[in-house]
C-alpha cells in the first residue's frame, strides 16, 4: 500500500529535508571518491565500503515486531535496489570518476531529475505536475549551460569512457529512486538500508577479495582510513536511511528533483577541495538547478470550494 498523503495535503518539510540532505551527502562523497580510487582498486574500495556498513548497520537487519514478512515480490525489490542502486551505481561511479573529474560528474549527474521523472511516469504512473516539470526544464537548462562551460578554454574535461560511466551511474540511481517508492510502503528505511547494503557485499565479494589478495594495506595513511570510513557509512548507511525517510511521504517523480543537489555537491567539492575550475556558465547552471528544486517543492494552492 502507498504510503503517500491524500490529495492536497501538505508534505511534512522534514521529507523535503531528508531527500536534500542524502543527495547533497551522496554528492559529496562522490567528489571525495577520487582520492579513494587514487589508493584502493575500485572493487576492494566497494567491498570494504559495504563490509564497514554492514557492521555499523548490524542492528537494522532484524524485523520489527509491527512490520510484516518481507514478500517474495519484496525481496525481488530489495535485490534490485542493491544491483542497480549499490553494486552497478558504485563500479560506475568509482570508475567514472577514476577516468574524469569531480566537476564532469556534477554535470552528468544533473540529468539525474530528469530520468527519475520519466521512469516514474513509465513505471508508476506518477502524474507530472507542472511545477515539477518547470523543474525538470531548469535541470536540462543546466546541463545545457554547464555542458558549453566545459568547452570554454580552461575548462575541465573528461574522458568519454569516464562520462559514459556516469550516464550509467545515473540511469543505476534513477531505477534505484523509482524502486525505493515501491519499498518504503511495506518496509521501514533503516531495514531497507541494512537489507540492500548486505545484497551490494554479497555482489562484491568475489571481486573485492581478488584484489585484496594483492594490496599493501599497511601503505594505507591513518586519515586515508578515516575517509574510507566517512565514504562507507555516509554511502551505504546515512545517504539510504535519509533517503527512503523523505520518500515515504515524497513521491518519486518530485523526490527525483533532489537529486539536483548531487551534481551540485559533488561540483562544490571538486572546486573547494580538490582544486577544480569553474566558469560563469558553470555557475549559472548550478543556480538553475536549485531553481528547479523550489519549483518543485513550492507548496501547491489550497484547492477552491
Amino acid at each position: 500500500m502507498s504510503s503517500l498523503p491524500a490529495p492536497h495535503a501538505p508534505i511534512p518539510w522534514t521529507s523535503y529535508l531528508s531527500l536534500g540532505a542524502s543527495m547533497a551527502l551522496v554528492g559529496s562523497y562522490v567528489g571525495l571518491s577520487k582520492l579513494l580510487v587514487v589508493i584502493f582498486p575500485i572493487f576492494l574500495l566497494a567491498w570494504l565500503r559495504f563490509g564497514i556498513a554492514a557492521v555499523a548497520m548490524a542492528g537494522w537487519v532484524k524485523r520489527p515486531p509491527a512490520e510484516a514478512r518481507l514478500s517474495r515480490h519484496a525481496r525481488w525489490l530489495l535485490f534490485l535496489e542493491s544491483f542497480f542502486g549499490n553494486f552497478l551505481f558504485s563500479i560506475c561511479m568509482l570508475f567514472g570518476v577514476s577516468l574524469t573529474t569531480a566537476l564532469a560528474a556534477g554535470v552528468i549527474m544533473a540529468a539525474l531529475p530528469g530520468v527519475v521523472a520519466l521512469l516514474s511516469w513509465v513505471l508508476l504512473r506518477e502524474r507530472i505536475a507542472l511545477r515539477v516539470a518547470l523543474g525538470i526544464a531548469c535541470a536540462v537548462c543546466g546541463i545545457a549551460l554547464v555542458s558549453l562551460g566545459k568547452a570554454a578554454p580552461g575548462a575541465a574535461a573528461g574522458s568519454l569512457a569516464g562520462n559514459l560511466l556516469l550516464v550509467g551511474a545515473v540511469f543505476c540511481e534513477a531505477i534505484y529512486v523509482v524502486i525505493g517508492k515501491k519499498l518504503t510502503g511495506n518496509v521501514s528505511p533503516r531495514r531497507i538500508s541494512a537489507l540492500i547494503n548486505l545484497w551490494g557485499l554479497a555482489l562484491v565479494t568475489p571481486l573485492g577479495l581478488w584484489q585484496a589478495l594483492s594490496f599493501d594495506f599497511g601503505a594505507v595513511t591513518p586519515s586515508t582510513w578515516w575517509l574510507l570510513l566517512f565514504y562507507s557509512i555516509a554511502a551505504s548507511m546515512v545517504t539510504v536511511w535519509l533517503w527512503m525517510t523523505g520518500l515515504k511521504h515524497v513521491p518519486a517523480s518530485s523526490a527525483g528533483i533532489f537529486t539536483v543537489l548531487l551534481p551540485v555537491s559533488a561540483a562544490a567539492v571538486g572546486v573547494l577541495f580538490l582544486g577544480e575550475g569553474i566558469s560563469g556558465l558553470q555557475a549559472a547552471a548550478f543556480s538553475l538547478a536549485l531553481l528547479g528544486v523550489v519549483l518543485a517543492t513550492w507548496p501547491a494552492s489550497p484547492p477552491t470550494r
